[in-house]
């Protein structure tokens, strides 16, 4: 099949999904075509069969905006017609939708271009709630082809919310386990907890939803306990307030803040325990790598995160903003060595087993082909 899509090149889990499902896909013997306004950030080696149009945007002095949804449409069809696209796979409703929709009215008639659409969460949960967006949201779902959602709960907030009446598969995301497994990294634990502490580890892009000041109140009570230091990887809004609470709980010497890195696998491999105490997460792509690196979670009980965490299996889900009980499962994980080595275990097997990329990747492949047979 030849495939284009389009998704947010930056940090964030709908375009990190997006770019390792089209490099899967183009490893299967695909034509994959990402178009976006800047190279997605996990694009970063050469893929046979995997190429890159740069949508580009020009400067007009009438018009007071960039207008990058019409811009990505014109690209859409210049790529569609010169590349002989089947379908573009767009993530993200919010324009990328509507942009495909445009796209395709553009070229009707001359090629039956399909447009899947790919539900990734605050295009639904939250942008998609705003009262402008809304109507704009709802015409792109029923005007795709085909519509999938990274859970359950994303698939029955999404039909919820619009009141529509169409068909939209659930396909989980997913994670490259030959990847994002345990590695042997004692010289990055030394130099971040030196005195053989155990590390707790946070990764966002420090939203206020992702509550990551919950996650420093959550260590200061499991600090106290048990000798330990917390990793903060990313960057966002909050961050500043997360630097501000550390020095009023006076953690400065315990809490690193890392900022955005490359090097994932490495830091979560050193690392002991992942805290996710979101008060919005559709999936929790985030959970899912430190999962396959060997894990245990402890989660807020929202979105898809029960979906991922089996509680009391892979880790430990709370209610939102439960910091006493999210610290005291933490407490007993990092003080019972049997039962960490337990959850451990059986976090990165449920990574391996059921989220895998070996086994989505197909999944998507197969409901291309349902959309372009219909």
């Amino acid at each position: 099949m030849k495939i284009g899509i389009t998704c947010y090149p930056t940090y964030g889990g709908s375009g990190v999904i997006a770019t390792e499902l089209g490099k899967g896909l183009a490893l299967r013997g695909h034509q994959v075509h990402f178009i976006s306004y800047a190279l997605p950030f996990r694009l970063n080696s050469f893929v046979e069969n995997v190429v890159f149009h740069e949508v580009e945007m020009s400067s007009y002095p009438l018009f007071e905006f960039p207008l990058y949804t019409l811009a990505l449409a014109s690209k859409m069809v210049e790529v569609a017609k010169f590349e002989h696209l089947d379908l573009l796979h767009v993530h993200y409703a919010i324009p990328h939708a509507s942009s495909a929709y445009l796209a395709k009215q553009m070229i009707n008639g001359s090629q039956n271009l399909k447009i899947v659409t790919t539900l990734h969460g605050t295009d639904i949960t939250l942008v998609g709630l705003e009262p402008s967006f809304l109507p704009l949201v709802k015409f792109s779902i029923e005007e795709s082809d085909g519509v999938t959602a990274v859970s359950r709960f994303l698939k029955e907030k999404t039909l919820t919310n619009y009141d529509i009446n169409k068909d939209i598969e659930v396909i989980p995301n997913f994670v490259d386990t030959q990847h994002f497994k345990p590695t042997v990294a004692n010289c990055i634990k030394n130099r971040l907890a030196a005195e053989g502490e155990k590390i707790m580890i946070h990764t966002s892009n420090f939203r206020q939803v992702k509550r990551v000041t919950d996650v420093i109140k959550i260590f200061d009570i499991v600090q106290k306990e048990i000798p330990s230091k917390l990793l903060l990887v990313g960057d966002g809004p909050d961050r500043s307030e997360c630097e501000r609470l550390t020095r009023q709980l006076d953690l400065q010497d315990k809490v690193k803040f890392l900022g955005k890195q490359e090097g994932l696998v490495e830091i979560l491999s050193c690392s002991d325990l992942f805290l996710i105490p979101s008060q919005s997460e559709s999936f929790g792509l985030s959970a899912l790598e430190a999962m396959a690196c060997g894990l245990p979670v402890i989660s807020s009980s929202v979105g898809g995160l029960p979906e991922l965490v089996r509680h009391n299996e892979t880790g430990f889900i709370a209610e939102i903003g439960d910091v006493e009980r999210m610290a005291k499962y933490a407490i007993d994980l990092l003080t019972n060595q049997k039962k960490y080595e337990m959850f451990s275990k059986k976090s990165r097997e449920r990574a391996v087993n059921v989220f895998d990329i070996s086994k989505i990747v197909p999944l998507y492949e197969n409901y291309y082909k349902k959309i372009l047979e219909a």
